[in-house]
C-alpha cells in the first residue's frame, strides 16, 4: 500500500506541527520539508513512511531518505531515555534537516510545546530571548558546532550564560565538532551531548560515543555500520543505492554508513574516524582529509579550517588546507600533521579565502571550495614545503 507524499515549506511552524502529527498518526500524507519549492504533491510513498528528508548533498549527489513512524518515534524514545526524560525542546535548526525534524517529533512525543527561533542568521542574543520563556523543567536544545561556537563566544552575558547552564542537554552534531569547542563548554558547565547519526538513522543513535536505544554499532573494513529501529526504509525512486547502502545479514538489517571508524573493545566507545570517501592517495599512501582537517582544526588560528583534496603532478592527489584566518604559522601546522599522520599526509600549502562557504546546515561547502579556491597551476606549491617525498625529513 502507498500514499501520498507533500513537499512542504514549513514557514508556519505551528502549521508544520499539526501536519507532522498527522503524519504519524497515518492521518494525512506523508512530509518532505524543503527550503523552498513546497505545495507539490510527489510520487507516492509505502505506507509506513512519515517524512522524507533530502540530504545536502555536501560531498555527493542529494539523497531522499524515507523514514517510517515506527524510526522516528523509536529514535524519540531512545533520546529520551538517554537524556533523562521528556521535556520542552528549542528548535534552532531548519526542519527540512533531521536534526530539525526530530526536535518536533521529540515534542510530539513528550507532548510539549516547542519555540521555535526564527529562520534567518543565527542571533545568540535571539536565542537568549527565547530560551528564556522555557518553562518545562527538562529542557532541550539541538545546533550545530557553529552554532554552539557563536553561543560561546557570547557567554561572557552572564544571563546567556544562566540560560545554557539551565539546559539539561545541548545535543551538538551535524558534523565533527573540534575538541577545543568541547573543553570550553566543559569549563562553562555547558552540557553539551555531542551527537553521531544521519538521515539514515533517523537522526542522532550514538550519545557522546555510546550507542542509545537498541542502536548496535559494528565495523566492517574499517568503516562503521549500524542496526536498529532507526533504520531508514531506503531512498526514494532509487533501489540500486537503498541495496548499496541498507543490507540484511542473518535476518538483521544494516546501514553501511560510508564513516570510517573504530569501537573500544573494552568500553564500547565508538568513535568516528571521518568519511571512507574523503580520502585520497597521496605518494602511493592513503590520507584521510578528514583526519587531516582534524589536526589542522587543533592550531590556533585555524579553528575554522576546511582540508580539501586537489590534484598534482608528482604526487598524484594532495592536501589542501583553506581557511580565513592567519597563516602565519602553517609551517607549525604542517609540522603538526606529520607528526600525527604521517609524511604522506602533510598539506601542500593553504589557501586564503575572505569566507568559508557554508551549506544551510552550518556544514562547509566543500563542493564549492574544491571548484573556487583551488588554483590551477599547483606546480610551485611544494617547494615553498619542502614536500619532495615521502620519506622526507622535513
Amino acid at each position: 500500500m502507498v500514499k501520498p507524499l507533500r513537499a512542504l515549506v514549513p514557514e508556519d511552524p505551528p502549521a508544520f506541527l499539526a501536519a507532522l502529527r498527522d503524519a504519524l498518526a497515518g492521518n494525512g500524507p506523508a512530509l518532505m520539508p524543503m527550503p523552498t519549492g513546497g505545495g507539490m504533491v510527489l510520487e507516492d510513498v509505502p505506507i509506513r513512511v512519515a517524512v522524507v528528508i533530502e540530504t545536502s548533498g555536501s560531498t555527493g549527489t542529494p539523497k531522499r531518505v524515507m523514514l517510517a513512524t515506527n524510526a522516528l518515534l523509536a529514535s524519540a524514545a531512545a533520546s529520551a531515555v538517554a537524556l533523562g526524560g521528556t521535556g520542552q525542546w528549542l528548535l534552532a535548526l531548519p526542519v527540512h534537516y533531521i536534526a530539525g525534524v526530530q526536535v518536533l517529533v521529540r515534542s510530539i512525543a513528550a507532548e510539549t510545546n516547542p519555540l521555535v527561533l526564527p529562520p534567518g542568521h543565527f542571533d545568540p542574543e535571539d536565542f537568549l530571548r527565547l530560551a528564556e520563556t522555557m518553562t518545562e523543567p527538562l529542557r532541550f536544545t539541538a545546533l550545530v558546532p557553529v552554532q554552539l561556537a557563536r553561543l560561546l563566544d557570547a557567554a561572557d552575558d552572564p544571563a546567556l550564560l544562566a540560560v545554557l547552564r539551565r539546559f539539561t542537554a545541548i545535543l551538538v552534531g551535524g558534523q565533527a565538532i573540534r575538541p577545543d569547542l568541547i573543553a570550553r563548554a566543559a569549563e562553562l558547565n555547558v552540557p553539551v551531548v555531542r551527537t553521531y547519526g544521519s538521515s539514515e538513522t533517523a537522526g542522532g543513535c550514538i550519545y557522546d560515543g555510546i550507542p542509545i536505544g537498541d542502536t548496535l554499532v559494528r565495523v566492517v573494513d574499517g568503516q562503521l555500520e549500524l542496526s536498529g529501529s532507526v533504520l531508514a526504509e531506503g531512498y526514494l525512486g532509487d533501489e540500486t543505492r537503498t541495496d548499496e547502502r541498507f543490507l540484511v545479514e542473518h535476518g538483521v538489517r544494516w546501514y553501511r554508513t560510508g564513516d570510517l571508524g573504530e569501537i573500544d573493545p573494552i568500553t564500547a566507545r565508538v568513535t568516528v574516524l571521518g568519511r571512507a570517501d574523503n580520502v585520497i592517495i597521496s605518494g602511493g599512501e592513503k590520507v584521510s582529509l578528514d583526519a587531516v582537517e582534524g589536526i589542522v582544526r587543533s592550531c590556533a588560528g585555524f579553528e575554522q579550517a576546511v582540508v580539501i583534496g586537489a590534484d598534482d603532478d608528482e604526487w598524484g592527489q594532495v592536501p589542501v588546507v583553506v581557511t580565513g584566518g592567519d597563516p602565519l604559522n602553517f609551517s607549525d601546522v604542517a609540522a603538526s600533521v606529520v607528526a600525527a599522520l604521517g609524511r604522506a599526509a602533510r598539506p601542500a600549502r593553504v589557501v586564503l579565502v575572505a569566507a568559508i562557504p557554508l551549506l544551510t546546515s552550518g556544514k562547509p561547502d566543500r563542493r564549492t571550495l574544491a571548484s573556487t579556491a583551488l588554483p590551477s597551476n599547483m606546480g610551485a606549491w611544494h617547494k615553498e614545503l619542502g614536500r619532495s617525498g615521502p620519506n622526507n625529513n622535513d
